[in-house]
């Protein structure tokens, strides 16, 4: 339980001091959430949650291949005497990674017109924060959606933790998935006796209006956690009177930031495409390492042995005696498939062509590359993943709605101010390859004029509009001052204008 130091808190404050009815053992709230955790654990939606995460560190499909052949009875069986590559080209992790940092790979800015809430915002979204939002974006991706949870860290520090989609059960007030009535956090933890034995235990948050109630997964039940009371999302220390105060959002403070509306995870649009070519690859490698000593051999009059002994001999010594029996002479043939390369390489390529349209990436590699592109090029190679990433960036624009919220309270109740009513708007630097020059020289011909505040507020390498916009002002005053020193007369003529247009003294007017 964090508790704040700040003290004296304005009376307009978007919290709430009492506690909501916790969910006592026994009830039909506990039920109900008991029934709902295990269908929860085992829907399919999960299973492809935990799927796209699992594929993304790859731990995939290919992995549990067995090679197999006919046995006496028909049936397949495994057999460990052939060649069983596992090779993974892991295109998904790929286009997970592309598109996440096509959208948010560029430090984000807030364009408003207030100039103190700017700078409130930029020292609330810490380097800190804007590397687990990129981290975000490649969860939302795997697991179609995240969320994010803020806190308090520390001393008057807002904070926000990562939940990924597989850990979180909502419980929607609305069919759009809006709004939540409350919602269920359930993850691992890993724990040691006393003899130093590793177990995991599953803990329970059930996130409400009234605080966050902590509980501990026992075989389908939920049973109240000693180790982490049930409270209020916030406890306030007066350092007066000592008194600690619980207080609680007026929202739930759990935002979803969804990959798409639908909530899917990029892994069920690749998912067959992704085993195809690592099946493929794999193929292709067992096929080139099969040899004389792995291939099929029929034998011609020689029965002096059972063919196990004489595999064995040939894989040991390399050689084979033959001879010949009743006139005809004795020999060894195999039965070999040529390998061609070719093929395996034309459907791998078509396989990761497939990933890339499906996945609504682009490929880096693509011929319209080469030489020196112009700006239609550049744009039709990125036409899927930028209008994919116009969803997201929709998804993504409605959930910084409602954590700024959470900023903005927080920003009043520590005293920095009230910007309940500015308006702000997240600005996304896309990492776009653009033909600067092209783009500039079009600009120029169509007569086109843009002020130095857009400029730099659209400029990449751009973090702090109003800070940068201060320092052009600033080095634009020094350049003004160093050229008047440099020149004697023009200084002394500039001061003789600034004096004629000062007022005549006692007199208020230009002198006559």
């Amino acid at each position: 339980m964090q508790v704040l130091n700040f003290y004296d808190m304005p009376t307009k404050v978007l919290l709430i001091g009492k506690m909501a009815a916790h969910i006592t053992p026994g009830m039909t709230d506990k039920e109900f959430l008991e029934h709902e955790i295990k269908t929860w654990l085992k829907s399919p939606e999960r299973l492809k949650q935990l799927e796209g995460e699992a594929y993304y560190d790859g731990e995939q499909a290919i992995l549990k291949r067995k090679r197999t052949v006919i046995g006496e009875d028909g049936k397949l069986k495994e057999v460990d005497n052939l060649p069983n590559n596992r090779i993974i080209d892991n295109q998904y992790a790929k286009m997970v990674d592309q598109k996440a940092n096509y959208l948010c790979g560029q430090p984000f800015i807030f364009d408003t017109k207030n100039k103190a809430f700017g700078e409130a915002l930029s020292k609330v979204f810490t380097q800190k924060i804007r590397r687990a939002i990129r981290i975000a974006a490649e969860k939302a991706l795997t697991g179609g959606k995240v969320w994010v949870f803020p806190y308090y860290k520390g001393t008057n520090e807002l904070a926000i933790a990562l939940f990924p989609a597989h850990e979180v059960l909502p419980l929607w007030a609305d069919t759009e998935h809006t709004e939540l009535d409350c919602a269920v956090h359930f993850f691992p933890v890993y724990v040691y006796d006393d003899k130093g034995n590793e177990d995991i235990v599953y803990k329970v948050e059930v996130i409400h209006g009234g605080g966050i109630d902590r509980f501990v997964w026992d075989s389908g039940s939920l049973v109240y956690d000693n180790d982490a009371p049930s409270g209020s999302y916030i406890t306030v220390t007066d350092e007066k009177t000592g008194k600690v105060q619980g207080y609680n959002w007026e929202r739930l403070p759990l935002i979803c930031f969804k990959a798409n509306h639908r909530e899917i995870p990029l892994i069920c649009r690749v998912k067959c495409l992704q085993d195809a070519l690592n099946l493929m690859l794999s193929n292709f490698v067992n096929n080139m390492e099969e040899d004389v000593h792995n291939t099929i051999l029929v034998i011609h009059n020689y029965d002096g042995e059972d063919l196990g002994e004489f595999r064995r001999n040939l894989a040991t010594y390399g050689a084979v005696k033959v001879r010949s029996f009743e006139g005809s002479d004795g020999a060894v043939d195999t039965l070999t498939i040529e390998v061609n390369a070719e093929n395996y390489k034309t459907i791998m390529d078509l396989l990761k062509k497939a990933i890339i349209e499906n996945a609504k990436g682009y490929d880096a590699k693509d011929e319209r590359m080469g030489g020196t592109p112009n700006q239609m090029n550049i744009r039709s190679m990125y036409s899927d993943i930028d209008l994919d990433a116009n969803s997201m960036e929709t998804e993504f624009q409605a959930a910084f709605e409602d954590l700024l919220w959470f900023v903005r309270v927080h920003l009043a109740n520590i005293g920095v101010g009230d910007f309940t009513n500015e308006d702000v708007t997240v600005v996304f630097n896309r990492d776009i390859l653009v033909n600067e020059t092209e783009a500039i020289d079009n600009f120029v011909k169509q007569g086109g004029r843009l002020s130095n505040e857009t400029l730099v507020k659209q400029h990449p390498w751009v973090d702090d509009p109003e800070e940068e916009l201060e320092r052009i002002a600033g080095e634009d005053e020094k350049k003004a001052q160093e050229a008047l020193a440099a020149d004697p007369y023009r200084a002394s003529f500039m001061a003789t204008a600034r004096k004629t247009q000062e007022p005549a003294a006692g007199g208020g007017g230009v002198n006559e």
